[in-house]
């Protein structure tokens, strides 16, 4: 009988998949904001990390909005990285817009409107409400279930009790479904919103500790609520403009947020919210959050663009604007005037600049050891200076994309650990621009719509061009 191979199965829900700045968990700053010289996948660039620090703790402190910072430095020296670091120190209430200049030109929608929907994506809403709950530990669950199925609804008896009153509560056909997709038992303390007949499980009850010879490490024992089963709670809810904006701007409002065709918002609309806004504000009820939009690849927006910007920021409710571009003195798009990044001077003086500079020989090599670890790829230390060097010579980029590609030849020949060899293999498969440039160089005539003469093919000036 012929032997059943099984096909080999894989976990899906454990595979993650690997990007340019996976590896990146915050700007590795210690508590006196000094950058550490590793830490959270950040690497060098201290005076920029630290910067960035400083504004951060503006934005938590609250003490800091419309204004704007330019992350300003040369391809591949860790602007987008550094952004990337704000946004994961940032609390998770915070609104964090991310946006690149290209996109703007590509929506179904004029530039500003996509400006002014990024802008109120950044501001949050702090909205406070108080609701009535009932708060306390199941004593005893009771359902009384017909005798014939679909002859009538199920009923029953909820009895909760806090260390001072114990109440009986009858239970209709979707309170007795809602605990049991809960799985709510007898010792379990929960919360029912009295509006919505929600259900919180909040854990199990101390007495009920010993019930049980092991629980999971998910089970949380939580004392059992004293006072009166009925309190009033005051919940928050954080929200941002735009969500408010969509949502009464459509009939369908809250299902535009998810499909993301929001389309285009009426001024009238937004005037009415900054105004229901600004009410709440007054009356306490309400407290905006400004948070942060970050701008990848600013140079590319237009003249009408930044002059849109300007203006967004003298606003009341304005977002802390971040922006980022790797370009010198440059043309100003939807114009003929050069300007310094491309950035008009009277938007460029509006502009805190943090300055990033080129990595160094040893920044280098550390940056591809987080990305060796990130991807989980073994590399021989003979192969990690080779791909320094490389990193050095070339560019970084190139250096951490020939990781995976290293580590695929090496699987290749059977090989455990990545070794120079795979390294010198995947270096002659896929080029780096400078040795592109020169090939083009050289073999320019062969090429359709050849525009340089013969006499300029040379090797410096293959690296003139590249650089």
């Amino acid at each position: 009988m012929a032997e059943l191979k099984l096909s080999e199965t894989r976990d899906l829900t454990r595979i993650e998949r690997i990007g340019a700045h996976s590896h990146i968990r915050g700007l590795g700053l210690d508590s006196a904001l000094e950058p550490r010289s590793v830490s959270e996948g950040m690497v060098g660039q201290t005076l920029a990390r630290k910067a960035a620090g400083v504004i951060v703790q503006m934005v938590k402190d609250g003490k800091i909005a419309g204004r704007a910072v330019l992350l300003a430095g040369q391809p591949g020296t860790g602007k987008t990285a550094i952004a990337m670091g704000m946004a994961k120190s940032i609390s998770q209430e915070t609104p964090f817009a991310m946006l690149a200049g290209s996109e703007l030109f590509s929506l179904e929608m004029s530039k500003t409107e996509a400006l002014m929907q990024a802008f109120r994506k950044s501001i949050g809403v702090r909205i406070k409400e108080e609701t009535e709950i009932i708060e306390g530990e199941v004593v005893e669950i009771q359902i009384d279930r017909p005798a014939v199925s679909g002859a009538a609804s199920k009923t029953g008896k909820l009895t909760l009790k806090t260390t001072e009153m114990e109440t009986v509560y009858d239970l209709g056909a979707k309170m007795i479904e809602a605990l049991g997709k809960d799985k709510v038992q007898s010792g379990d303390v929960i919360a029912i919103d009295k509006a919505s007949g929600k259900i919180t499980k909040l854990g199990r009850s101390f007495s009920r500790s010993r019930d049980y010879d092991a629980m999971g490490p998910q089970t949380k024992f939580v004392q059992c609520p004293d006072g009166e089963l009925q309190k009033r709670k005051e919940v928050v809810h954080c929200v941002t403009l735009h969500e408010i904006d969509v949502i009464n701007s459509r009939t369908q409002g809250f299902l535009a947020l998810f499909t993301g065709d929001t389309g285009e918002i009426r001024a009238e609309v937004r005037e009415q919210i900054d105004t229901k806004v600004a009410e709440w504000r007054e009356e306490g009820k309400a407290e905006i959050v400004p948070g942060v939009l970050f701008i990848d690849e600013v140079h590319m927006l237009d003249i009408e663009c930044f002059s849109f910007l300007n203006r967004a920021l003298e606003n009341d409710m304005a977002p802390i604007l971040v922006v980022a571009t790797n370009r010198g003195i440059t043309t100003i798009r939807g114009t003929n005037y050069k300007s310094p990044h491309g950035i008009p001077i009277d938007f460029l003086d509006r502009l805190l600049i943090i300055s990033t500079q080129p990595y160094t020989e040893e920044d280098i090599r550390k940056i591809l050891d987080i990305r060796c670890q990130e991807e989980d790829v073994e590399m021989s230390e003979d192969a990690k200076v080779l791909l320094t060097k490389i990193g050095v010579d070339t560019s970084l980029r190139y250096a951490i994309h020939l990781i995976t590609s290293a580590a695929l030849a090496c699987q290749k020949r059977k090989g455990k650990l990545v070794d120079m060899e795979d390294i010198s293999r995947v270096y002659g498969l896929f080029w780096d621009v400078k040795r592109s440039t020169q090939y083009l160089m050289e073999y320019q005539s062969q090429y359709m719509f050849s525009e340089m003469p013969m006499g300029e093919r040379n090797e410096d000036e293959a690296s003139a061009m590249v650089a």
